[in-house]
């Protein structure tokens, strides 16, 4: 992570409570299936999901890439860290108009999010589909092009005093507004 006395602000994944908890349950999910007495369809189904899931988010966590960062050249919005290069998002500031966070619903605890309002024009972030895009109107509590320009906060620590204050030193006129 970046010197906190620095205005750049970066945050990297890492092991956060959720991750932890996440790759927890699924060791003890594929501990469990590795019994003998359990039956060959749930080891089937069970064992690539929880084992796989459970090490792509050991993995991730200690892949210690960017996942968000705010600097004198705009913000990048880190991608999945298996298909980092293809996800990563860098926005300059001459294209970004606001900030936005927020929530998703997601059946249980929502999950926050953060993303940038783009100008009109503006090239659009890598995964950027119009069925996709369309879709979103109905599914998120922000516009499609600030859900599409997000990342969700997970498996990263967010610090939005910090964000804030390094998009107060680089970009003082553009707004942050907190739906969280």
């Amino acid at each position: 992570m970046t010197d906190h006395t620095s205005p750049v602000y970066e945050a990297r994944y890492g092991w956060d409570r959720r991750t932890r908890g996440l790759v927890a349950a699924c060791a003890v999910f594929t501990a469990v299936l590795l019994l003998p007495e359990a039956p060959l369809l749930a080891q089937l189904l069970g064992l690539p999901l929880s084992g796989g899931g459970g090490l792509f988010m050991a993995y991730a966590a200690s892949s210690g890439k960017v996942a968000f960062r705010v600097d004198e050249t705009g913000v990048l919005l880190g991608g999945n860290p298996a298909r980092y290069r293809a996800t990563t998002a860098h926005v300059p500031w001459d294209d970004i108009t606001g900030f936005v966070l927020w929530h998703q619903a997601m059946g249980g605890p929502s999950l926050p999010c953060i993303g940038v309002t783009r100008r009109k024009g503006a090239p659009s972030p890598p995964g950027n589909f119009p069925k996709l895009r369309a879709a979103l109107q109905y599914l998120v509590p922000v516009p499609a092009d600030g859900a599409m320009a997000s990342r969700v906060v997970t498996g990263w620590r967010f610090d939005k005093a910090r964000m804030v204050a390094a998009v107060a030193h680089f970009a003082p006129e553009i707004p942050v507004r907190d739906r969280l």
